[in-house]
């Protein structure tokens, strides 16, 4: 198993470009199922779980071709359709979590799918009903296998499109329930539906490849049903994530540091919640600067009351950024309650922080207040375990910042959504090293 070992206490200086966002990539590059004509896509990170999908596309027949770092072309004109229902597929499906897009094309497509439980981060049950009842809302038919332990989707007579209100917002859920939507007979339109620029790329690349699609950004989501689909271009947002994971280390760094090419305009409200624990972000183009400031201080409400920190469905603030705003308010000024809604097990990494030297209540498994150090007193380094991507990105943040040495193991979880990480902090001036 693989580790960082991190000297911490150094300060950052300089510019740093997110990679293409991972939670994007997963969904169009699933959507090249939908054509058998070649589809083109750019700005792609070469994470593992990328990789892991791309993998699992060749294995299906899809032609992939690598032109340069992050640009692909794909291919699916000749898929293996007795492989796509064979047990080997079900078992690797099962354990990447972001297997459970192919389902939604191939359905579609081919008029059969397999959706096994899939893998991923430890981060709490995630429910894929809204996917599975979003296909049947379509028309398809639902059996369990008890030898593939896995739900087999049917649909011999092709989908039909519907109305359906979702109960959930979910993006996955959404984007494959929009993939196989496009090519359903006649009109889907979807209530409640999850409206993240993810899924509104999504959208676009589909109306590249001819699927007319109305009320883009919306949770509205009307889409026009097409017998066939063809190839087309698209090119990836940068990793909203990312960004704000680089806002974070600067902070807690007290570093000065340029984000590049951010695509602003789709942060949505994460700049804001990043100022509410008293970051500097100044907007310079496309690219964000932060200066570097001894002391950050977290607002309070109008009635003088703690910050709350929640995450909401878009416009409201991603939970896959609560980790690092949560480690950053640990060297802040103040108090805020960080309330994670969506996972029951995500803010249980506190521990390894509160073993650092952290001053964190942890109230249940979806609260945890913070009472901010004010860098009056520095994290110490500790021997952690990442449990998943983004407590694994919060807990490299706090070693970075730490005093003396610490070491992070199972950063497979890291690599999955963060690619080279290290070598490209290391530019920065960070001390990170890979031990295999």
């Amino acid at each position: 198993m693989s580790k960082f070992i991190i000297e911490g206490g150094h300060r950052l200086q300089g510019e740093i470009e997110p990679q293409g966002a991972k939670n994007e990539a997963l969904q169009v590059i699933s959507a090249v199922l939908l054509t058998a004509d070649e589809v083109k896509i750019s700005n792609v990170p070469e994470i593992l779980d990328v990789r892991n999908l791309i993998s699992l596309l060749r294995g299906m027949g899809v032609k992939v071709r690598r032109l340069s770092k992050g640009e692909f072309t794909f291919q699916a004109d000749d898929i293996d359709v007795d492989y796509i229902n064979g047990k080997e597929f079900v078992e690797k499906c099962a354990s990447l979590r972001g297997s459970v897009l192919v389902v939604g094309p191939l359905l579609a497509r081919f008029g059969s799918a397999w959706f096994a439980k899939p893998g991923g981060d430890k981060i709490g049950r995630r429910k894929v009903d809204t996917h599975i009842s979003g296909f049947l809302n379509l028309g398809a038919k639902l059996s369990y296998d008890d030898k593939k332990h896995a739900y087999h989707l049917t649909a011999p007579d092709g989908l039909k499109g519907t109305y359906m209100l979702l109960d959930e917002a979910s993006v996955t859920g959404t984007a494959n329930i929009i993939m196989a939507a496009s090519l359903a007979e006649g009109k889907t339109t979807i209530y409640n539906a999850a409206c993240e620029p993810y899924v509104q790329q999504l959208c676009r690349m589909l109306s590249g490849m001819g699927c007319k699609i109305d009320g883009l950004g919306s949770n509205l989501i009307t889409i026009h049903g097409c017998s066939s689909l063809h190839g087309t271009k698209h090119k990836i947002l940068p990793d909203m994530i990312e960004v704000g994971s680089f806002i974070g280390m600067a902070a807690i760094t007290r570093s000065e540091l340029t984000i590049k090419n951010v695509s602003y305009h789709n942060l949505g409200i994460i700049p804001d919640s990043f100022r509410r624990l008293g970051i500097d972000l100044e907007l310079r183009g496309d690219d964000i600067f932060i200066p570097a400031k001894d002391h950050y201080e977290i607002e309070t409400a109008l009635d003088g009351s703690i910050l709350t920190v929640a995450d909401a469905p878009w416009p409201g603030l991603t939970p896959d950024l609560l980790s690092v705003m949560l480690v950053v308010a640990t060297q802040c000024r103040g108090s805020v309650l960080i309330h994670q809604k969506m996972f029951e097990s995500r803010l249980f990494f506190v521990d390894r922080l509160i073993d650092m030297g952290a001053q964190i209540m942890l109230c249940d498994p979806h609260r945890a207040v913070v009472i901010g150090l004010d860098n009056r007193v520095a994290l110490r380094g500790n021997k952690m375990l990442s449990p998943d991507i983004r407590a694994g990105i919060a807990m490299l943040l706090a070693a970075m910042s730490a005093q003396g040495t610490s070491e992070i193991g199972n950063i497979s979880q890291i690599d999955r959504g963060y690619e080279d990480i290290d070598v490209r902090l290391n530019t920065l001036g960070a001390r990170i090293r890979r031990e295999d």
